[in-house]
C-alpha cells in the first residue's frame, strides 16, 4: 500500500497575515501550500488593495473577482479587523497568542503607529516570528520610504540593464519583485522556525524587495565588474555580459531564447545549423567579441535558420542536442504546454463568485510533503464567525456588536 500523503511540511504552524497586493499574500500562499494554517486579516468594508486591482473577468471590477487577489490568497481563511480601533487590535493580539508567524508588508509608519512592529511585539510574544516585507527593508536609510515594484527594480540595479540602450530603462512586469520577495520571505520564515526550535525564541525576518531582486537577478554584475572590469548596460534582446549566442530572436511563429555559453553546447549548436561557412572567419570565432562588439551582426548570421522554423521545431531540435533554449510563450500556449500539463501544474479551483478557473500551481514538487490545494481565496470576512466565535470564544451577540461598530 502507498503511504498516506503528508499533511504538509508546516503542519501545525499558524500564520497571521496582514498583507496587501503581492509580497506578503504570496508569502502566505507558499506557506499555506506547505501545510501552514494562514489567517488573512483585511480591513472591513473594502478589503485589501488587490481586490481593486484585477484583472477582472470581462474587465468588470468586483472585489471578489480580482484575479490577483484570488491567486495570491489560495488556501487561506480570512477575517476582517479594523486595526485602527482598539478592539480590532485586541482581537489581533488574541490571534497572535497562538500564532507562530506574523506576516506583514504594510507601510512602516502605520505598523509603528499601531504597535505592530517587531520591537513592540517581541516582549509580549517572545516566540513569535515577525516577517516584514518592504521595498527597502526595515532598517537602513530607506527604511521609511514608500516604494513599488518599479522602484524596487530600479534600486536593485535590474533596470540599469533592462531594455534597449536608445530607450528608457524597463522593469520586470506583473509584480515580479513582490512574487520573488514573497518566496524569499516564506523560506526565510521556515529557517526562523528551525531557529526557534533550537533557541525557543522568535525573531524578525526582514525582507527587502530590492535586495531580493539584486541578489537573484543582478548579483552577477558585481563579480563581472570586479574580475573583468565590465559594467552591464541595456542591450535590448540580448544579455550584455554573456557569450554569443545569448539572445531572444524572432522565429516563424513568435520568439525563442537561445543561450549556449559552454563550448560543447556551442559546438552542438553550430552542428545543428549545419556547420555554416562563416565559422571559418576569424571575426566570428571570438564569441566574446561577437557578444560585446558586434552582436547584431553576429545574430544576423543565425537569424535565417530561426525564421525558417517554428518555436516547437526549434525547441525539439535543441532538446535533442542538449542546447539550452526556451520559447517565448503566449498565455494560451502556456496553458496548452505539454510539459506543464503532464505535471498537473495548472489546477482548477471553484469559487462562489467566479467560474472555475485554472490557477498556476507551485513551481516545485516535494515527494514527502506535497503542496496542498484545500480551498479558494476567502471572500471578505468569510471566516469571521468561525475564527472569532469558535476559536476565540466570542458570543454571537458580541460578534454582531463588533459588526455594527465597524470593528469587523
Amino acid at each position: 500500500m502507498q503511504p498516506e500523503p503528508s499533511p504538509g511540511a508546516l503542519n501545525g504552524v499558524r500564520v497571521v497575515e496582514w498583507g496587501s497586493l503581492v509580497s506578503a499574500p504570496f508569502c502566505g500562499k507558499v506557506l499555506a501550500e506547505l501545510g501552514a494554517e494562514v489567517i488573512k486579516v483585511e480591513p472591513p468594508g473594502v478589503g485589501e488593495e488587490a481586490r481593486q486591482r484585477g484583472p477582472f473577468p470581462a474587465g468588470q471590477p468586483h472585489p471578489e473577482r480580482s484575479g490577483l487577489y484570488l491567486f495570491a490568497n489560495l488556501n487561506k481563511r480570512g477575517i476582517t479587523l479594523n486595526l485602527q480601533s482598539g478592539p480590532g487590535r485586541e482581537l489581533l493580539g488574541r490571534l497572535l497568542e497562538s500564532a507562530d508567524i506574523f506576516l506583514e508588508n504594510q507601510p512602516l509608519p502605520l505598523v509603528e503607529e499601531l504597535g505592530l512592529d517587531y520591537a513592540a511585539l517581541k516582549g509580549q510574544y517572545p516566540r513569535l516570528i515577525v516577517t516584514s516585507i518592504s521595498p527597502y527593508g526595515r532598517s537602513g536609510p530607506y527604511r521609511g520610504y514608500r516604494g513599488s515594484d518599479l522602484t524596487a527594480n530600479a534600486m536593485s540595479g535590474l533596470s540599469f540593464g533592462t531594455g534597449h540602450p536608445h530607450r528608457e530603462p524597463l522593469t520586470t512586469p506583473l509584480h515580479q519583485a513582490g512574487y520573488l520577495a514573497g518566496v524569499g520571505a516564506a523560506f526565510a520564515s521556515i529557517v526562523a522556525l528551525l531557529g526557534r526550535d533550537l533557541t525557543g525564541r522568535g525573531q524578525l525576518v526582514d525582507v527587502a524587495e530590492a535586495q531580493v531582486i539584486g541578489t537573484l537577478l543582478t548579483g552577477y554584475h558585481l563579480p563581472t565588474y570586479i574580475y573583468r572590469g565590465v559594467a552591464g548596460f541595456r542591450s535590448g534582446n540580448r544579455m550584455r555580459l554573456g557569450l554569443f549566442p545569448n539572445c531572444v530572436l524572432p522565429c516563424k511563429d513568435g520568439y525563442i531564447c537561445i543561450d549556449a555559453p559552454q563550448i560543447e553546447q556551442y559546438r552542438r549548436f553550430l552542428a545543428l545549423l549545419g556547420e555554416p561557412d562563416w565559422t571559418a572567419d576569424p571575426r566570428y570565432r571570438d564569441r566574446r567579441a561577437m557578444s560585446d562588439q558586434y552582436p547584431a551582426e553576429a545574430e544576423a548570421l543565425i537569424a535565417p535558420w530561426f525564421m525558417e522554423r517554428t518555436k516547437a521545431e526549434i525547441l525539439q531540435a535543441c532538446l535533442e542536442q542538449r542546447i539550452p533554449c526556451v520559447p517565448v510563450q503566449t498565455f494560451d500556449e502556456a496553458l496548452a504546454d505539454p510539459q506543464l500539463n503532464a505535471r498537473d501544474y495548472f489546477r482548477p479551483v471553484e469559487h462562489p463568485w467566479t467560474e472555475t478557473y485554472r490557477y498556476p500551481g507551485p513551481p516545485y514538487r516535494l515527494s514527502g510533503a506535497p503542496a496542498r490545494l484545500l480551498r479558494p481565496a476567502p471572500t471578505l470576512g468569510q471566516h469571521n464567525r468561525e475564527i472569532l466565535g469558535n476559536e476565540l470564544g466570542l458570543a454571537e451577540a458580541a460578534i454582531s456588536h463588533l459588526e455594527r461598530a465597524g470593528v469587523i
